[in-house]
């Protein structure tokens, strides 16, 4: 599917859900384009973000700041001689608010002014929009006009989304069954474009993902020309694959059953150029199935005869390692592994706080937001770029990210908003 450029909201379009009240809007621009052209047409659109003041920034290559290259050594990371490595040590108390770094290198947060009375509990970008799923329906956030949000899909739960613009489908786990169910995106833009006369009359816009139900988590991994769809369920990882027309859908490839522990997040990884492993991650540790033999194995399991549980957060792989290296990310740290299971660096990566979630977002740097701080760290060496520190305790959720912006969610009962974090191009050259 195309870019959607210069169609056009009606005025009738209904943003209230179905059964309610219906209310007005004015016509304006649905955009859904990419590059340089929508960024210029999406700086129109200003009027509904506003400037978050809830967060102070702290470093950003300051000299004597938290991650900068000068001044008191960086305390967030410990040396492989500290007694207990996985003890969270980083100061997230800075003295002074005088340590943010000029302007060109602290990255800014803005928020949406739109509420959502439903908890947000994932979103992925369609061009300059946001597709936004919550726990009672998906929208979009019209972020390249006024700011307006449109229901697209009521009383339905959508627990994770990713579009897939070239294959024209949005992927989803969602239901009361969290089943997986592909919408495809020339429905959606049809929908948006024609309103309720549209949606009494079209063809369902939708299809199911064999008939799996129960679904935790998915991970899309393109290789060469083929994509697939790894789908972690409670005792098995399904594996699909993309077949194009005439079929234009995902078809069964591979299941892996007898799973001795319950899969929470899953990746899939090539390693040599033609071999195909999967990692997924349980309460245990990290784990590693080889795509041609079936073969499984524990790839890290941190607190091994221990009878101890973790809380996995993120498999990253290293750029530049072709998949054979990652980051993997439980509790408040993360270690450095290859697809042997060897620990390949000394480091941990440490944050202050048990994260709620981490995210690699480019640019050599990592997440990790917090109850009391969001925390950019260097990919590569953990060390503590910037913080920023919230004025009080409160939730927040990683959303999506691409090239230079981060989209994340506050999780208040009948306030949700989305916020979004702009790294600037300072930051990004010092974050190399």
């Amino acid at each position: 599917m195309g870019p959607l450029i210069g169609s056009h909201l009606p005025a009738h379009m209904a943003l209230s859900p179905r059964g309610s009240s219906a209310s007005t809007v004015s016509s304006t621009s649905f955009v859904a384009g990419t590059g340089a052209a929508s960024a210029a047409r999406g700086s129109s659109g200003l009027t509904h973000q506003v400037s978050d003041a809830s967060f102070h920034a702290y470093g950003f290559n300051t000299p004597g700041a938290p991650g900068s290259s000068s001044g008191a050594p960086d305390k967030s990371s410990p040396s492989p001689q500290s007694p207990n490595p996985s003890a969270p040590v980083v100061n997230l108390h800075p003295a002074a608010p005088k340590q943010a770094g000029p302007a060109s290198m602290v990255p800014e947060i803005r928020k949406y002014k739109s509420r959502f009375t439903s908890e947000i509990l994932c979103a992925a970008l369609w061009g300059v929009n946001l597709l936004v799923g919550t726990d009672n329906g998906l929208y979009l956030l019209d972020r390249s006009g006024n700011g307006r949000v449109y229901p697209l899909v009521t009383r339905r739960r959508f627990l994770q989304i990713e579009v897939l613009e070239g294959l024209n489908v949005l992927v989803t786990i969602s239901g009361k069954k969290n089943r997986i169910r592909v919408y495809y995106l020339s429905w959606l833009r049809n929908k948006i474009i024609r309103g309720e006369e549209f949606d009494a009359h079209s063809k369902s816009g939708y299809a199911e993902v064999g008939s799996v139900e129960g679904c935790i988590h998915y991970k899309v991994v393109k290789y060469e020309r083929m994509r697939f769809l790894c789908i972690a369920l409670k005792s098995r990882i399904e594996v699909f694959a993309w077949a194009p027309k005439p079929y234009h859908k995902f078809m069964a490839f591979k299941t892996f059953t007898e799973l001795v522990r319950k899969p929470l997040l899953v990746d899939m990884f090539v390693y040599d150029s033609t071999k195909l492993k999967l990692v997924y991650c349980s309460i245990e540790g990290f784990h590693i199935i080889d795509m041609e033999t079936g073969q499984m194995g524990d790839l890290y399991v941190p607190f091994q005869h221990q009878n101890r549980t973790i809380s996995p957060h993120a498999i990253i792989p290293i750029p530049g390692s072709d998949g054979a290296e990652l980051l993997l990310c439980f509790n408040h740290e993360g270690v450095y592994v290859d697809l042997s299971g060897e620990v390949i660096r000394d480091i941990r990566l440490q944050w202050g706080e048990a994260p709620t979630s981490i995210a690699y977002i480019g640019q050599g740097s990592v997440m990790g937001w917090g109850t009391r701080a969001i925390e950019i760290r260097n990919l590569h060496t953990g060390e503590l770029d910037g913080v920023f520190m919230h004025k009080r305790e409160q939730k927040l959720r990683f959303l999506c990210e691409r090239n230079d912006k981060v989209f994340f969610a506050s999780l208040r009962s009948g306030a949700s908003q989305v916020y979004f974090m702009s790294l600037n191009r300072g930051f990004a050259q010092y974050s190399n």
